[in-house]
């Protein structure tokens, strides 16, 4: 027998595609930032704090939509029967990786030492990835 596809509802539509358009910025924009970095590094002076700044503009607001959207999503799960043992253990997992993501982003924006500030943005960058990767296996 076939399975029948279906299309998701306007408000589900909404919902993901704010999850994925924030998610594009926080872990994409890393990458993006990451890969500017020595050209920026390059232009000298503050530069490299100018760019950081204009980031966070961006980055933080997103991490916000984020939270919202999937706590939104995880809402619209519940009513979707997706509470058995694994798929809340990779809930679980995901969410971890969200709060260290966030953390490991707000220490790298602190002033700290260089080598704290390396060792945050890659703890950040790995946990964004882990939350995103994640993220895909709970939308089955």
């Amino acid at each position: 027998m076939l399975a029948t596809a279906h299309l998701a509802s306007g408000l589900a539509i909404v919902r993901i595609s704010l999850h994925v358009l924030a998610a594009t910025i926080w872990v994409g924009g890393q990458f993006v930032l990451a890969g500017l970095l020595p050209t920026v590094r390059s232009l000298g002076g503050d530069a490299p704090t100018r760019v950081a700044r204009a980031f966070a503009r961006l980055s933080w607001p997103a991490f916000a939509v984020l939270l919202a959207t999937g706590i939104w999503n995880n809402l619209a799960a519940t009513n979707a029967e997706h509470q058995d043992g694994p798929w809340m253990a990779v809930l679980m997992a995901k969410m971890s990786l969200v709060v260290v993501a966030g953390f490991g982003a707000w220490i790298h924006s602190r002033p700290v030492p260089p080598r704290t500030k390396g060792i945050s943005a890659g703890v950040g960058l790995v946990a964004s990835v882990g939350a995103l990767v994640l993220g895909v296996a709970l939308a089955g």
